[in-house]
């Protein structure tokens, strides 16, 4: 039985068979479908969703998350705006998770990406492959948790049914979860081949 190394393995986009890299342009063997092989193209899209998720994530932190109306009196709080309101009334646990979830995790995310991307392509000091596996394999760990304060929200919407009282999901509720969204398909874009290659 012949080894293949599975570096040497790639995926056909169209109907998914498995074929043997042979150059940077190959055929399926399946549907005869070109699969490009240059794997330029897998950081061009990282960053472009990444860029896409840090500008998403802009607004979100601007516009309000949460608009309370109880009577004819509304109010309305960004993500760091309700985490001081929550420490403030003693609600530290909570205070702390939606700070953890929606400040901390995201901005790391895109740290970790932009480290990266731009690494593979320009090896920065004494990179170890190792530590370019954890940190990629940690953004996608760590991804779903960013949407924390979204479901927070959702929750509260649905828990509260006073007729005095209305929760609503702000404008920036959407833009996080855009931002998470783009976040998860530019760590899924990134060919982890590339921090093997650049090693």
């Amino acid at each position: 039985m012949i080894e293949i190394d599975r570096d040497k393995l790639i995926r056909c986009p169209i109907c998914e068979a498995v074929n043997i890299d042979k150059s940077d342009l190959n055929i399926c063997r399946r549907c005869d479908s070109t699969i490009n092989n240059k794997k330029e193209s897998s950081t061009q899209k990282s960053w472009a969703y990444l860029i896409t998720a840090i500008i998403a994530y802009i607004p979100a932190n601007l516009y309000p998350m949460l608009e309370t109306q109880q009577f004819s009196k509304s109010e309305s709080s960004t993500i760091m705006g309700g985490v001081v309101m929550l420490w403030e009334h003693g609600s530290y646990p909570i205070a702390l998770v939606i700070f953890i979830a929606s400040i901390v995790i995201p901005i790391s995310k895109f740290l970790v990406l932009i480290y990266l991307l731009v690494s593979v392509k320009h090896p920065i000091g004494s990179d170890k492959k190792i530590d370019k596996h954890k940190l990629y394999y940690l953004t996608e760990i760590i991804g779903p948790w960013s949407m924390i304060d979204v479901f927070v929200v959702a929750i509260l919407a649905a828990l509260i049914h006073l007729s005095n009282i209305q929760i609503l999901a702000g404008t920036a509720s959407t833009a996080f979860a855009l931002s998470v969204f783009f976040t998860l398909l530019s760590a899924h874009a990134f060919d982890e081949r590339l921090i093997k290659e650049s090693a």
